[in-house]
């Protein structure tokens, strides 16, 4: 059968000139949809379970970024294997980080058809070694642990990295109460998970809640990695209040953190932290 693929771009003209040169480079590959919405791009490649998958970094409501962690969550690998994962951007940076981390690759826009087939052909490599020549009884979830890897870092490349803070972790953050006009400097010693809401990002503590208005991934920044660790797209937990882990019926994991009655969730990107589960 020859291999499929979904494209999300919001600009129309782009996307067909990212098809075009794909049917050039890459003969074989039939392109299932085009999207232009983070939104349409979940719910197209879950109907249509394609495996590659072209996303725009940026998009209009749901960003690249976010689709491919919806999409994580979401896959049915018991259905298909998980698609291989490459970014479009406009930015020479991303490309640059994608590099470092050896993820798959970006295509830069406008596409350039010698450095598309290049990608093509990191592709296709990746396409065959996920189909091991002897099964093996534990093939799958090895295959299944190395694209969620590779997904780690791609999202990783294109969202800056997982770095250090610049500066000395905070040790204080400056946060308003819940649903009050009074802001708290709150010890992070106190602080047990942070929870992105809309605009906003919850801060827990045993017995408080308060937000904050900085974006998760400056926040992330900001703390130490020792201490916090992120278990999903929208949530960073002190690691030494985790108390259990759990997997519910469906396979998905949870934690019980101590002094919250609230289980978290854990994203399948992020469940090698649990491997023991």
């Amino acid at each position: 059968m020859n291999p499929t693929a979904l494209i999300a771009e919001d600009e129309p003209l782009l996307a067909q000139a990212l098809k075009a040169e794909l049917a050039a480079a890459w003969p074989e590959l039939q392109v299932l949809a085009t999207t232009g919405d983070g939104r349409g791009a979940v719910r197209e490649a879950l109907r249509l379970l394609p495996q590659v998958l072209f996303f725009d970094i940026r998009m209009p409501g749901l960003d690249g970024l976010g689709a491919a962690a919806e999409l994580a969550d979401s896959w049915p690998t018991d259905e298909a294997p998980m698609p291989q994962l490459v970014f479009v951007t406009a930015y020479d940076e991303y490309a640059a980080r994608a590099f470092e981390t050896q993820a798959i690759d970006y295509v830069l826009k406008p596409v350039q058809p010698e450095r598309l087939r290049k990608t093509v052909l990191r592709l296709q490599q990746a396409l065959t070694a996920q189909q091991p020549s002897k099964p093996a009884p534990h093939g799958a979830d090895e295959v299944l642990e190395q694209t969620l890897a590779q997904w780690r870092q791609v999202l990783s490349a294109a969202s800056g990295g997982a770095q250090a803070p610049a500066t000395a972790p905070l040790r204080m953050i400056a946060a308003s109460e819940a649903g009050g006009s009074t802001v708290r400097m709150v010890p992070m010693d106190e602080v047990l998970y942070f929870e992105a809401a809309d605009k906003y990002i919850r801060v827990l503590t045993a017995t408080h809640e308060y937000l904050i208005r900085t974006p998760l991934k400056q926040l992330l920044t900001q703390l130490d990695p020792e201490v916090f660790w992120q278990v999903h797209r929208a949530v960073v937990v002190r690691s030494s209040a985790i108390e259990a882990v759990h997997r519910d019926e469906a396979g998905k994991l949870h934690l019980d953190l101590r002094g919250r009655p609230e289980k978290i969730p854990v994203s399948r990107l992020y469940g090698h932290l649990f491997r023991a589960m």
